[in-house]
């Protein structure tokens, strides 16, 4: 079966203080987003999907880099479930397909093959890190502890057999769907999970971004 990588780098850079979105931000010398991209280039399709307003600055950046990998361009929807949404509707031959977050650029190729390796019919594949910090819920004034022994934190790629996502993602959006595995699960599709990666952190602030850089070099 073919593979198809769905990278969504539809963020603004609120959480950055940045006028540039951080996904074209600079990780040891290149653009963030050109990392994650280089991670599928083994892949049959690679999707990219930017905001609307973006993608001339994008091929800018290309440009600049030298940055020739083959892949698509979608515009990106209003949140990131209509930016899946329109990555999908390229799809259109029966594939494994993982969507990725476009500023996790730290994802080992070794990751993503386990994953693809172990998605089959009506079963996602997400990879997950156990919670090492302390756990309380807040509500107002007051906290509880929470027992971290069964929590875990998620991360990208998400894998899926074409169908069953696209199927998933005809569902109205709601705000609880913060990720590809809680849109599949609502639809009745079933979530396995192996061991994740320490290194493949989500680059949001500027802390993370030096700490993708040190482990660059």
């Amino acid at each position: 079966m073919k593979k198809v990588a769905l990278i969504v780098a539809g963020g603004d850079g609120k959480r950055m203080n940045s006028d540039i979105p951080k996904q074209f931000l600079q990780l040891n010398k290149k653009p963030i987003l050109l990392h994650t991209i280089k991670k599928f280039s083994h892949f049959d399709k690679i999707i990219l999907v930017l905001p609307e307003k973006k993608i001339d600055y994008w091929s800018q950046l290309c440009q600049k880099f030298n940055f020739n990998e083959n892949y698509i361009v979608v515009k990106g929807g209003k949140n990131r479930f209509y930016s899946v949404k329109n990555g999908l509707e390229k799809i259109n031959e029966k594939s494994i397909v993982a969507i990725h977050d476009g500023v996790r650029p730290l994802v080992s190729k070794h990751l993503i093959d386990i994953l693809i390796a172990q998605t089959k019919e009506k079963t996602g594949v997400i990879p997950v890190i156990p919670v090492k910090n302390s756990i309380r819920k807040v509500k107002g004034l007051n906290s509880i502890f929470i027992n971290r022994d069964d929590l875990y934190q998620v991360q990208t790629p998400q894998c899926f057999i074409s169908s069953d996502i696209k199927d998933a993602y005809n569902q109205d959006f709601t705000k609880k769907f913060t990720d590809d595995a809680v849109v599949f699960e609502a639809s009745g599709g079933k979530i396995s999970t192996i061991l994740g990666e320490e290194r493949n952190l989500k680059i949001t602030t500027i802390e993370d971004l030096k700490i993708a850089n040190v482990f660059m070099q």
